[in-house]
């Protein structure tokens, strides 16, 4: 990906690509709007309560400023990262969303395959509305991992971590701040909720420990298999004394999405999880939470290298992924971008968002004198709120444990 940048623009200047989506985020949510209703639309837009987590985020990204290096040579960039052994093109992974298909019929087939294209890591969700199996069927070889909803019943929550490995995902992602769903205005005002109505539950009408509990099979009784669904969806009982489980069942590396205090950061390290995602799901669950980026610094300072410290939560540009990847951050989730690309112009609208999403990337580190994405630390950035300069938070020099980003 050597100059990708520069290669993604000048095609774009010579009209030899014809953009399907528009460039600037803020035009791309409100033509996503302006096509759908107010149900999908709100339930991938909005936040929990008041959305003052949501302003969080974006928030946490403004307080660090990026202070460019000068006569650095920058020709040549290099964008990979490696993680436990396997080596990515890019810092940039799609995140694990569900329901894709209320925004376009072919909801998460397209967007891996736009992964898959373009080189980046798909992570498949719990609650996609195609199973497992038929999201990896469309990808071939390319990366992709399996996001976990844990199920209240543990045979059901076994069963999908066997077929994930079974189908050629190669880490588990395992969300911990969703064993209930929120207090979503905009949903509760649409009183839109895809799942009781079959989108979103393409891996338990699949699953083989699910359609056993069922008196008759989903095709023929979908009611019924929406409240089964209903019933067996999270589990708020879960303690740290139950990730063992996970071990027993699964030979892939495990990664915690949700992590925002320093002291589950040592929980999870503790108790041999192979990696943290530093998160608060998008802004949709707790209302009023520290913005992620808020939290990854301190959160690396507690890891200091030993697991790998991914970032999802209010990535929009390329800057945000500079900032992130400087404050410690080994690589990027991207989340409502990819739906809305999705939303106007499926695959084809994913895959340009993850191209501008990976060009604005490779322009932003070369011109702020930056050749790698192993280059970029703390000295990166400036704290506008301590007016720091540069920044006094440092980062680790031990090499991460597996990897190295």
């Amino acid at each position: 990906m050597n100059q990708y940048g520069n290669h993604v623009q000048n095609e774009i200047y010579q009209r030899k690509v014809r953009p399907s989506i528009p460039f600037r985020f803020e035009e791309l949510e409100l033509k996503a709007r302006e096509k759908l209703e107010d149900g999908p639309f709100y339930y991938v837009a909005g936040g929990a309560g008041g959305e003052d987590t949501m302003r969080a985020n974006r928030n946490a990204f403004d307080r660090w400023q990026i202070v460019p290096r000068m006569l650095n040579n920058v020709e040549n960039r290099d964008l990979k990262v490696t993680l436990w052994g396997d080596t990515y093109s890019s810092p940039l992974m799609l995140a694990p969303i569900g329901v894709q298909s209320i925004v376009h019929p072919d909801g998460e087939l397209a967007s891996a395959r736009a992964a898959s294209s373009m080189n980046v890591p798909f992570i498949a969700s719990s609650a996609s509305t195609y199973s497992m199996e038929e999201i990896a069927s469309v990808m071939g070889n390319s990366p992709r991992w399996f996001q976990l909803y844990w199920s209240n019943d543990r045979e059901i929550a076994a069963s999908m971590l066997r077929r994930a490995e079974a189908s050629g995902y190669s880490a588990i992602v395992v969300t911990l701040d969703a064993s209930m769903m929120a207090w979503r205005e905009s949903d509760l005002e649409n009183a839109y909720l895809p799942f009781l109505s079959g989108e979103g539950v393409g891996n338990y009408v699949s699953d083989p420990v699910f359609r056993s509990m069922l008196k008759d099979p989903p095709e023929v009784d979908d009611k019924a298999a929406a409240i089964l669904w209903s019933k067996v969806f999270g589990n708020a009982s879960l303690t740290w004394d139950d990730l063992h489980f996970l071990r027993d069942h699964t030979s892939l590396p495990i990664l915690l999405k949700g992590i925002l205090h320093p002291e589950d950061a040592k929980l999870a390290i503790d108790h041999g999880m192979d990696g943290i995602i530093v998160s608060n799901h998008g802004g949709r669950q707790v209302d009023g939470a520290v913005g992620a980026l808020d939290s990854l610094p301190v959160i690396c300072q507690v890891v200091n290298g030993r697991i790998p410290v991914l970032f999802d939560s209010g990535i929009r540009r390329g800057a945000d992924v500079v900032k992130a990847l400087a404050l410690g951050a080994s690589s990027v989730l991207l989340g409502r971008p990819y739906m809305y690309g999705l939303t106007l112009a499926g695959e084809q609208g994913v895959k340009d968002v993850i191209r501008n999403i990976l060009a604005d990337l490779d322009l932003t580190m070369a011109l702020s004198g930056q050749a790698s994405v192993s280059e970029l630390g703390p000295s990166l950035l400036t704290d506008v709120k301590d007016a720091s300069f540069p920044s006094r938070i440092e980062r680790p020099d031990s090499q991460y444990a597996g990897i190295k980003s």
